[in-house]
């Protein structure tokens, strides 16, 4: 029996004939997926970011609630962990924390070189690697574009090798987007990494336009502006248009704005809470708003 034929049994039962078929669909649904456009791979939109929230160190009651997002996560249909050898421990308590669960190969792991020199970044990737316990790593990202060029040859050489799936650059400041911009035009990079959301709208002009061109997939960081969006909504009830979209709080209002951009493959807000990870996963199913409504979302962020 497969998943809608199930859908199709349950709903022959008083309770769930209640609910509605529509509703138990969408309630059951699974995070939508969407291809990287170098392979045709596909992976959930909605991921995990680890700044900050996993650099717990060894601590076993920081530990505690973290392996539990891990394991949401992978059991709601979600893959991706993004880190950085810049984010503290993180990389180490993921690395753990999945090896623990056994879900390993199961995530879809990122991290990133975040230093200068050759020699250096070599020896960074393969510490970042042991330390996620992921060979080969799924993405190697330079982070924040530092010494990129130098950088660039080793990833290049390693996809080759076999000692990484894909290759990507990241920023989070717009400052940033001229040098992304040449590095998207030049080089045949598998993934780009940058802040987007609906407060910050600058990548919609040429960045995202640019990597559905290049066929290069998309990660959008600072989702929520550092948490300054949740500042602004702050005591307000949900407004018609977040409940038309089947928005159950602000924050997946606000990164459905982010994934019904069509270059956008995955966005990876970052939690250490299992509340907040189901809440973000959420935005993920169902439908995303249209064009009309896009521009309906903003209009109402400027009212706030």
């Amino acid at each position: 029996m497969n998943r809608r034929d199930t859908l199709k049994f349950l709903a022959s039962f008083p309770f769930f004939t209640y609910l509605g078929y529509d509703s138990l669909l969408y309630t059951m649904s699974e995070v939508q997926q969407r291809s990287i456009p170098s392979s045709g791979e596909k992976i959930p939109m909605v991921g995990l970011g680890t700044w900050q929230t996993f650099d717990v160190g060894n601590s076993s009651s920081g530990r505690a609630p973290l392996k539990e997002v891990l394991r949401l996560l992978v059991e709601q249909g979600g893959m991706v962990v993004d880190s950085s050898p810049m984010y503290g421990s993180s990389e180490s308590v993921v690395g753990d924390l999945a090896s623990g669960l056994k879900i390993t190969e199961q995530l879809f792991m990122a991290t990133k070189v975040w230093t200068s020199g050759k020699q250096s970044g070599i020896s960074q990737m393969n510490r970042s690697m042991q330390r996620m316990q992921k060979r080969p790593m799924d993405l190697m990202q330079i982070h924040n574009l530092q010494d990129w060029k130098t950088h660039m040859k080793t990833l290049q050489a390693w996809k080759e090798e076999g000692k990484i799936r894909y290759i990507g650059i990241t920023h989070y400041v717009e400052s940033a987007y001229g040098r992304l911009e040449q590095i998207m035009k030049t080089y045949p990079i598998d993934f780009v990494q940058m802040n987007y959301s609906i407060a910050s709208r600058e990548s919609e002009n040429r960045l995202l336009p640019l990597a559905q061109d290049k066929g290069i997939a998309v990660l959008t960081n600072r989702p929520y502006e550092g948490g300054s969006l949740f500042r602004r909504v702050r005591g307000r009830d949900l407004s018609a248009l977040a409940k038309d979209l089947a928005c159950d709080s602000w924050g997946q209002f606000f990164l459905k704005y982010i994934l019904s951009h069509a270059a956008v493959t995955c966005a990876i807000p970052g939690t250490s809470k299992t509340k907040h990870l189901l809440d973000n996963l959420k935005a993920g199913k169902g439908r995303m708003p249209d064009s009309s409504e896009r521009k309906a979302m903003v209009g109402l962020l400027n009212t706030l």
